[in-house]
């Protein structure tokens, strides 16, 4: 299908990690690209302006697509904050425009959900889109329950949708406030010259997806699964399929930064939720896996970059 034919692409979280990626990755590609910039610190206003970005989308006449990027919370996050944006993914599908199912829908959605999250209890890696989810924590939990909120939208109204459960993203742009992003909290402690607590064995394992992979994954799920029959939910594992070691990951940033990685071993309530061993395979539109193609080592050395110029122009203050 031409590009010209795809429609507008609307992101929620267009700010983020990934949705910032999306957007970059689509404005370079030429499509007619919105973000809707939702005011998440204040729920009610935030709803609103969903409810708004919903309602122009449904005056369109043209095809659409949209990218659910968005989420604040991370694994330990308080029930209440999980609450508030579920609230705010069914307020916003709830105001998408309904096509009659069984008829061809103009639209199509991509939700970004966490594999960590889903799979964190599950038996016998690696895990695939056929593994029963065992999440082990309220955060996983809460992904689940908003994936079935966008099963039911898409069984409700006839709008395919893809869901991503996508595995540990990391590159430049993470948010540094929140408490996850390993390998950006390892460089931005290597920047501020302080030690970084780690709670997790050195042979834990995780799939590190580069964000700008998983940006151009996701943009062709939503692309493919609106040629899916009206009512389709297609779950897609997105992730590099290179499992790595934490002890790898401290010996790559060794060799980046010619300096010893300072860390120290610590203990947090955290470690809970965390599992030894969380690799995936996927065995969903399997071609998709290829625009994971980023090394390693070159998607580290450019969350590096990315930290050092977002430090030089004051974006991120060293402490």
């Amino acid at each position: 299908m031409p590009e010209a034919d795809l429609g507008a692409v609307w992101i929620v979280g267009g700010g983020g990690l990934l949705g910032g990626a999306a957007v970059s990755a689509l404005v370079r590609q030429g499509r007619d690209v919105h973000r809707v910039k939702v005011p998440w610190q204040q729920p009610d206003r935030a709803i609103e302006v969903l409810a708004e970005a919903a309602g122009e989308i449904g005056r369109s006449t043209a095809p659409w697509r949209v990218l659910w990027c968005a989420g604040a919370a991370v694994t330990g996050a308080d029930t209440a904050t999980l609450h508030r944006e579920r609230q705010m993914l069914q307020a916003f599908l709830d105001a998408l425009p309904v096509t009659t199912p069984g008829r061809s829908a103009r639209g199509a959605v991509f939700l970004a959900s966490s594999a960590g999250g889903v799979f964190a209890g599950s038996d016998d890696p690696p895990f695939s889109e056929s593994t029963a989810p065992r999440p082990i924590s309220a955060y996983g939990e809460s992904k689940l329950l908003a994936e079935s909120i966008a099963r039911s939208f898409a069984e409700r109204t006839g709008t395919p949708v893809v869901i991503g459960r996508i595995s540990n993203l990391y590159g430049p742009g993470q948010d540094v406030t929140k408490a996850q992003g390993l390998i950006t909290q390892l460089f931005l402690a290597h920047l501020n010259r302080r030690p970084l607590s780690i709670y997790v064995s050195l042979d834990t394992s995780r799939d590190y997806l580069f964000v700008d992979d998983a940006a151009a994954m996701a943009i062709g799920a939503v692309d493919r699964v609106a040629r899916e029959r009206p009512g389709t939910t297609v779950v897609k594992i997105m992730a590099s399929h290179r499992p790595t070691v934490l002890a790898a990951i401290l010996g790559e940033m060794r060799r980046i930064t010619r300096h010893r990685p300072s860390v120290t071993l610590g203990q947090s309530p955290m470690a809970s939720f965390q599992t030894r061993d969380l690799r995936f395979r996927s065995d969903v539109w399997t071609d998709l896996d290829d625009l994971a193609s980023t090394p390693l080592p070159v998607g580290m050395a450019a969350t590096l970059n990315g930290l050092r110029a977002a430090i030089s122009r004051g974006g991120i203050h060293p402490t």
